[in-house]
Formats: structure tokens, C-alpha cells, sequence
């Protein structure tokens, strides 16, 4: 049966991988997309997601078989509604309706903690979405009290990092001046409702777009010199720090510097087009390994040291119906049968960056990527990508993720 070849797979899988890659990263999330018809059953994905330590997973919908399957387990949930539920959410009826459906019965056996709603619908440019995700998010919450549920439950809405206006440097980042007034209004919500403000950080495209101007070593979290905010003298020494950081200072900037902040999605593909410069598993792994390294050590930012870092790797699959360039198939940290995509090797060879490196030993040879299918269904996330057409920043700048001008989403 088609189960027990993925169980045989996967306790190969265990045995090649050690405990290394259970307890390097104890703390990591991980998105868990569905566009594909070869994953196997959410009963067989429970194992596979403990034996890399995720404790807590994102979904873009709420799949019945996957919230049964993690009944028990502790595994903590953020569920997702569609762009196309916005617009219905705004009633209170369907709203709790919803949540009689697709939450209430699961609780408390399966531990969903947030809902978000729609996602980076406000870099859409479509002025409907964005005039129904707040009063969506608004009956959800109005909902989840009526059912008792919102002091177990947070609604909230991913972003685009094209929220940013400016991010260099990431002392002076600011949210685009357009997006300020809805921003504002969401935020007022969630700091009300005490719900995570959500961002969606690749910086891969910033290295696809301009990949002579910035530092391979400083997206990978490799060693490097790093670079100094001029402004208060902090050293970042990784990409993805600097965005984050930017986030919070835009935050700041509107009076919201204590709201807590999730990256709802990260990652690194391991194969992409010919103009997808550095699309590899060797890349992958060095993305994910360290970064899953990063998070184990439990450190904060240059600006938040002391904060806790909530990350949610994308993703968790290959998922072979998505459309889009060859990377949007490509990951996935397992293909669909529970082998890696390529040997993460979190004891590997790399040196993850962070505030400090992890002097690392020499891992496994990456494994090749899923070859993907072609493709009919549209794909469920939306990925900043980053050019350097219009304008040319100093090198210094170019290592920080935004001030690079084209801005583009890629579906």
C-alpha cells in the first residue's frame, strides 16, 4: 500500500537523519501547503513533521483530515481563509457560522491558536479586498467571543514585505505612505485583540534580482563582514534579520513598537528556471539549515536581542500542481513521499549566522529536487520579488532587502 511504502520511507528517513534533526530546531513553524495530487495522507504527515521538531504548522485552509490527523499531538495550528471568504466574513452569521464549521469542532483536541485572513491582500491593488479584510477580521473576533473562543483564538492577516516603503536603513523602515491609513486601522485591531502581526520575508529574490550587488554569504546566514545601520551602530550579519527589523521600526513609526511580530513565511528553493539564480539544494539547505540553527540558539534581532523569533519555513512539501517559474514547485524541505528535497543536515557544513556563528561539521551531499509536474491550479501564496531596474542603491544598501526599486508579486 501506498502507506506503508511513505512509512518505510520515512523510518529510513529517521534512522539516516539522527536526533540532530529533531532537536536543532524544537521551535521552528512550518507552512503546509496542499497544491499537489501526490502528498501523502495527513496520517502519515504527523510523523514526518515531529521528526524535524516543528511545533507548530500554518495551513491555508482548514482541512478537516489534517486538523483530525493532529488531534492530540500538540502541534499548534494557524488556519487560513481564502481572499474569496472576505467579503462573506464581514456578516457576524456566516462568520460564526464558519467557526461552528471549521474550528469549534476540533477544539481543544487539535490546538488552533490563529486564524488569518485572506493574505497580502492589502499589495493586491484590489480596493475591495482591501475594504473587507478588516471588517472580515473584525467578525471573526466578534464570533470567536460570542463562542468563548477569543481568548484561545487570534485572527490576523499575512503581509507582503511590499507593505514596506522604505527598509534601509532598518532603523528608518516605514510602511508605504498609501497602505498607512488601512495599516493603522488593522493594527488598532490587532493590538486590541492581541493578535501577531504577520510578514512574508524571502530573501531569495532579493539575491535573484541583483545577485552581483548582494552577498550570497549574507542571505544564506554564511559568515560575512555583515553591514552597520548607521544610525544605531547595530551589525547585521544576515538578510532576513535586517528585514525584520525594518518591520519593527515601521511599526514603531505608528505607535504599534509592541506588537508582536510572526514571519508567516520563509524560504530558499531547491531548483528554479534558468533565470533563478540560486535556485539549488545546496543553497536550500544552507537557508533552512541555518536558519533552523539560528532559531534553536534562541536569540532575537540586532534591535529585539532578547525577543523571541517566530518563523514559519516554507514549506513543508514539494507541492507539484502549483503554477508559476519552476521554483514555486520547489520548496518544499520533503518531497511527497517523505524523502528530504536534499539533506538539510542541520550538523552540516555551513556556518549560520545570527548575532554569532555555529561552527559546524561536514554533512551529506544534497539530495537531487522533485522534478515538477506541469501545472493547472493557481497557487495560494503571493512572494516579493525584488529587481534593480529603476534604481541603483550603494552596495551597502543593496544588502537590505527593499531598497532595491522594482517591486513586483510574483503568484
Amino acid at each position: 500500500m501506498a502507506s506503508d511504502r511513505f512509512l518505510r520511507c520515512f523510518s529510513l528517513l529517521i534512522l539516516l537523519s539522527g536526533p540532530a534533526l529533531v532537536t536543532a530546531s524544537s521551535s521552528i513553524g512550518i507552512n503546509y501547503g496542499q497544491i499537489a495530487n501526490n502528498l501523502p495522507s495527513p496520517d502519515d504527515v504527523v510523523p514526518l513533521v515531529k521528526s524535524v521538531g516543528a511545533t507548530r504548522l500554518k495551513l491555508y485552509d482548514a482541512d478537516p483530515r489534517v486538523l483530525k490527523a493532529f488531534a492530540g499531538t500538540g502541534i499548534e495550528f494557524t488556519v487560513g481563509l481564502g481572499n474569496e471568504y472576505l467579503a462573506r466574513m464581514r456578516d457576524p452569521a456566516q462568520a460564526l457560522a464558519w467557526l461552528k464549521s471549521n474550528i469549534q469542532p476540533y477544539l481543544p483536541s487539535t490546538k488552533i491558536t490563529c486564524i488569518t485572513v485572506g493574505n497580502e491582500v492589502l499589495t493586491l491593488n484590489d480596493t475591495s479586498l482591501t475594504a473587507d479584510v478588516l471588517p472580515a477580521m473584525q467578525g471573526l473576533q466578534g464570533a470567536l467571543a460570542k463562542l468563548g473562543l477569543d481568548d484561545q483564538v487570534t485572527v490576523t492577516t499575512p503581509h507582503s514585505l511590499a507593505v514596506l516603503e522604505t527598509s534601509y536603513p532598518p532603523s528608518a523602515g516605514a510602511f508605504r505612505r498609501d497602505l498607512a491609513a488601512p495599516l493603522t486601522e488593522i493594527l488598532k485591531f490587532q493590538a486590541k485583540a492581541g493578535s501577531p502581526f504577520l510578514i512574508n520575508a524571502y530573501p531569495f529574490f532579493a539575491y535573484k534580482g541583483n545577485p552581483r550587488q548582494v552577498p550570497l554569504d549574507f542571505v544564506l546566514f554564511e559568515s560575512n563582514p555583515g553591514e552597520v545601520d548607521p544610525s544605531t551602530g547595530l551589525h547585521y550579519d544576515n538578510m532576513l534579520f535586517a528585514q525584520i527589523d525594518a518591520v519593527h521600526s515601521a511599526l514603531a513609526s505608528l505607535g504599534f513598537r509592541n506588537l508582536t511580530l510572526h514571519i508567516s513565511e520563509t524560504g530558499w528553493p531547491s531548483r528554479g528556471d534558468a533565470d533563478e539564480v540560486g535556485a539549488t539544494p545546496e543553497n536550500a539547505r544552507k537557508y533552512n539549515g541555518n536558519l533552523m540553527k539560528i532559531m534553536a540558539q534562541k536569540k532575537g534581532t540586532p534591535m529585539r536581542p532578547n525577543g523571541d523569533l517566530n518563523v514559519y519555513v516554507f514549506a513543508l512539501f514539494n507541492e507539484n500542481m502549483k503554477t508559476g517559474p519552476t521554483s514555486e514547485r520547489n520548496y518544499g524541505l520533503f518531497k511527497p513521499d517523505g524523502t528530504p528535497a536534499y539533506a538539510l543536515a542541520l550538523n552540516g557544513s555551513s556556518d549560520a549566522g545570527g548575532n554569532g556563528t555555529i561552527p559546524t561539521k561536514s554533512g551529506s551531499p544534497p539530495l537531487a529536487a522533485e522534478t515538477p509536474a506541469s501545472t493547472s491550479t493557481g497557487s495560494s501564496t503571493g512572494y516579493l520579488a525584488i529587481s534593480s531596474g529603476v534604481e541603483r542603491c550603494r552596495s551597502a544598501q543593496t544588502l537590505f532587502v527593499l531598497c532595491l526599486a522594482t517591486i513586483k508579486l510574483l503568484f
